[in-house]
């Protein structure tokens, strides 16, 4: 049987300002109707590039060469009109980021009404049926009260529903997943595979995947083909590539585990932060006179401490409350109940008496290039703190040796951040909040979307600069194994309340609430194997 695709010693150059990058290198790989195969590989791997290149979805910097048949025919040589068929119709993509790929100014109905009106050539109404039986399909919870949301009205995991439900639209024979699952919580991404995997039961349906979770591609992937440098390294069936790989790129990969524990908290630490019931609410406010209708209870009766030299690792889904009650301990937000910072309350401080204490506390956030301003230089950006918080000496001296300590060469200072990988993005983020020495670091989802062979070296550092310099660190995260890896103590938040906390002992071997239970049901069956 001919595969629905076939990828033959494809290449892809770019070619900009008369310099060529090789971003694929003789790549060669087939999907059958109803296989699963999975790209595999680190960031700048080649994987996204080569899937596409299937459809010619390139900048026109991009040369493509070698051969791409769908269902025997040629993609590479192909028309723009024939390409326009395929795409949407016979191959349709579902990408990483939803928020990006909807449009925010459009209701989901729009957005989904508009391309089957445009393939199929439906009526309003018909597209409306068909919309609510995608949505119905993709497990939205009463779908016709969403047909009038926008995308940012919807949680991560119903963005990314809806964004299977599009490319599930016109009944495609392929589907191409670029890294679907990467930011969400791990019950949500559990839910996720599972509605591809049903789905493609259901319809028969082709897939590629592409993904640099070695434990997603163990659940869902038929055959994986791992890529390195634009070039794939090692093929095969997925069993016989996790029980017995050839490669060391392959096995370097599978290593790729964040493990062993903090280093133990002195006896007499002192406590840096505490906080006591702290309560969170947004007021809703309706009518001409915005009157106070309602409240939206982000978090209740929070208690946290954190002692010099120790992580609190905070989890729960998207919603909970874990970065709403950070920024709250920051003093970003406005909330209710005590909070101390060495001792000193900080809770009723006027912005004015805060500004000489933020320097003691810092936060690093998910997305490092969404927090590195891109017209400075790392220099520039690493320094800034040191002039707002008017701190002695060499500002280029002290912004060299931060580097070097968050293993950055500091003769890269005057460059931009763009021109970083993702992990030396979020050293360069580290270095930016460790170059004032604080004493707490509120670290928020830091590792999310980084390789695992990234993350593990992000691990090592942070666990290193805790070590050296004695930091309290409050690390919220999705991804439990990573805060296994580094947390003294964590607590469990559901819906802005704690249910459940301890040390990372008790509540990684023996969770006491249902909900605890099911989060580490979710992060961790899906590894049982490629641990």
């Amino acid at each position: 049987m001919t595969p629905l695709l076939q990828v033959r010693d494809l290449t892809v150059d770019f070619v900009q300002a008369g310099a060529t990058t090789k971003a694929v290198r003789g790549v060669s790989f087939e999907v059958g109707a109803g296989e699963t195969v999975a790209l595999v590989g680190e960031s700048g791997s080649g994987k996204s590039v080569s899937a596409l290149s299937t459809v010619r979805l390139l900048p026109d910097s991009a040369r493509i060469g070698g051969s791409v048949t769908y269902k025997g025919q040629e993609m590479v040589a192909a028309s723009d009109a024939t390409l326009r068929e395929v795409r949407g119709n016979d191959i349709s993509f579902i990408f990483q980021e939803p928020m990006t790929s909807l449009n925010p100014l459009h209701t989901i109905e729009k957005q989904l009404g508009e391309s089957l009106e445009l393939h199929q050539g439906l009526s309003k109404t018909a597209a409306r049926v068909r919309t609510l039986e995608l949505l119905t399909k993709t497990g939205i919870p009463d779908p016709e009260s969403r047909l009038s949301a926008y995308p940012h009205q919807l949680s991560g995991g119903q963005r990314q529903r809806v964004m299977i439900a599009m490319a599930l639209a016109n009944g495609p024979e392929l589907l191409i997943a670029d890294e679907p699952t990467t930011a969400l919580d791990v019950t949500i991404e559990a839910q996720i595979l599972e509605l591809l995997a049903e789905i493609q039961r259901a319809e028969g349906m082709g897939l590629l995947f592409i993904t640099h979770d070695l434990g997603v591609v163990r659940k869902i992937a038929t055959r994986v083909c791992v890529m390195q440098n634009g070039e794939i390294v090692e093929s095969g069936p997925t069993e016989q590539l996790f029980t017995a790989p050839q490669h060391p790129y392959t096995r370097k990969l599978l290593a790729a585990e964040p493990s062993g524990t903090p280093d133990p908290i002195a006896p007499n630490a002192p406590r840096i932060v505490e906080t006591a019931d702290l309560r969170i609410w947004f007021p809703i406010k309706r009518g001409l006179m915005r009157k106070t209708v309602g409240n939206i209870q982000a978090v209740n009766a929070a208690t946290v401490q954190v002692h010099a030299g120790e992580t609190l690792g905070i989890v729960g889904e998207s919603g909970s409350g874990k970065t709403t009650l950070a920024l709250a301990i920051m003093r970003l937000i406005s909330s209710e109940g005590p909070i101390t910072l060495d001792n000193r309350r900080i809770d009723g401080l006027k912005n004015r008496d805060l500004r000489p204490l933020r320097g003691d506390m810092q936060m690093v956030f998910q997305d490092p290039f969404g927090s590195l301003s891109p017209r400075m230089t790392v220099a520039q950006i690493i320094a800034e703190g040191l002039t707002i918080h008017k701190r002695p000496g060499d500002p280029r001296q002290l912004v060299a040796d931060i580097m070097t300590e968050t293993g950055l060469d500091p003769d890269t200072m005057d460059r931009y951040p763009h021109e970083f990988s993702g992990g030396q993005r979020q050293r360069i983020a580290i270095a930016r909040a460790m170059i004032l020495q604080p004493k707490l670091v509120v670290l928020d989802e830091p590792t999310s979307a980084l390789d695992m062979t990234v993350q593990v070296q992000i691990v090592d550092l942070l666990r290193g600069l805790q070590r050296k310099y004695g930091l309290a660190y409050i690390f919220i995260s999705h991804d439990l194994r990573v805060v296994r890896a580094l947390s003294h103590r964590v607590i469990v938040m559901q819906n802005g309340d704690v249910v459940e906390s301890g040390t990372s002992d008790q509540i990684f071997d023996a969770p006491q609430t249902p909900y605890t239970k099911t989060l580490l049901a979710a992060a961790f069956d899906k590894r049982a194997h490629s641990a």
